[in-house]
């Protein structure tokens, strides 16, 4: 029987209903700092072992999984734009087209730095 599903008893001896949602939650939440340092010791070899291998092993899936990516996402980004230039008939090489670029860019990261500057 699971924490949130004991039974307590009444009074009169008989068994109440099963804990509420609320009792529920309260137990699920995660524990606090100082329960977890009481719980686990951190001079405990075969646990800081175990620890050290879950990290590791974790480090590696990730180190893995970028290295076998099919292709970069940059490739894919410019792909599309070349695709989305043609149905719309954009020429990617007028000058003009870069100069309203580079003013959008600048006026975006303005705002962008106005906005962390003052977060109100």
């Amino acid at each position: 029987m699971k924490k949130s599903e004991t039974k307590t008893t009444t009074n009169n001896g008989t068994a109440a209903a099963p804990a509420t949602n609320v009792e529920a939650a309260s137990s699920s939440m995660e524990p606090t700092k100082a329960e977890l340092e009481a719980e686990f010791d951190p001079n405990d070899k075969e646990l800081c072992h175990a620890a050290l291998k879950i990290q590791s092993t974790f480090r590696g899936h990730l180190a893995r999984k970028l290295v076998n990516k099919d292709e970069p996402e940059d490739e894919d980004i410019e792909e599309i734009t070349k695709k989305v230039a043609e149905e719309l008939d954009i020429d990617l090489t007028d000058p003009e087209l870069n100069k309203a670029a580079t003013k959008i860019q600048a006026s975006f990261r303005g705002h962008k730095t106005r906005k962390e500057a003052n977060p109100e």
